[in-house]
């Protein structure tokens, strides 16, 4: 006998909120916090994102500076999107630059300094599969003596033309890595890690800036993000 459905358990307890919910709530708290305690904001964007250089510029800057990498709605929410929802005069001009790979920059310091220091950014690391070869690498015919004798089944792995003589690591015949302008590969990537070449550039560049009396948009940073300053 089928069981009635009016016999069902009905829980009195509360719905929890989703944590993703919880979370949202707290970064656009931290967005309005940051809006009273700073002078100035930025809208940035980047190239070759390095979630540990980017802690690290964090940990130097947290006494004077905030930086928010979080969903674009929600930062957006968080400043406001039109006059009627701006959190103060003239904020909901950062909102429609907040596209693509950007953030938000907090600070107290002066432009002059924020200019320079972002101009001045740079961090090399190792470039990820499918980044853009800066440029061609080429192996020649001939002993990898950087190789040990151990690395020849990985390296022929990785496409590489090799053989071991007497002990040491040869390449049978040259060999591209990678040609500029086009992606790496998995194995092109793990190569040139291997290689210690580093041709990711880790850098910032600033959209636009906003205080309580001026906006003011940066055409490099525009052309970056890919933005049009024509809207």
């Amino acid at each position: 006998m089928p069981k009635s459905k009016r016999n069902r358990p009905v829980t009195l307890s509360k719905t929890k909120k989703k944590p993703g919910l919880e979370r949202k709530g707290k970064v656009v708290a931290e967005i309005k916090d940051a809006i009273d305690k700073y002078s100035s904001a930025y809208v940035f964007t980047y190239d070759n994102m390095r979630n540990q250089k980017l802690k690290d510029l964090r940990e130097q800057l947290k006494s004077s500076s905030r930086i928010f990498l979080a969903g674009k709605k929600v930062m957006q929410i968080a400043l406001g999107r039109s006059p009627a929802d701006e959190a103060k005069t003239g904020l909901h001009k950062l909102s429609k630059f907040l596209q693509g790979d950007s953030g938000l920059f907090f600070t107290n310091l002066p432009r002059d300094d924020v200019e320079r220091m972002f101009r001045e950014f740079e961090e090399h690391d190792f470039a990820r599969t499918g980044s853009t070869a800066a440029e061609t690498v080429e192996l020649k015919e001939g002993p990898l003596e950087q190789f040990t004798h151990e690395m020849e089944p990985f390296l022929r792995k990785q496409g590489l033309p090799v053989r071991l003589n007497k002990g040491v690591v040869e390449l049978v015949a040259d060999h591209v890595v990678c040609e500029e302008g086009k992606p790496l590969s998995p194995e092109a990537a793990q190569t040139l890690r291997l290689l210690g070449i580093q041709m990711a550039t880790f850098r910032l560049y600033l959209v636009c800036r906003w205080s309580c009396d001026d906006f003011e948009v940066y055409k490099e940073g525009l052309m970056h993000l890919g933005a049009d300053d024509s809207s």
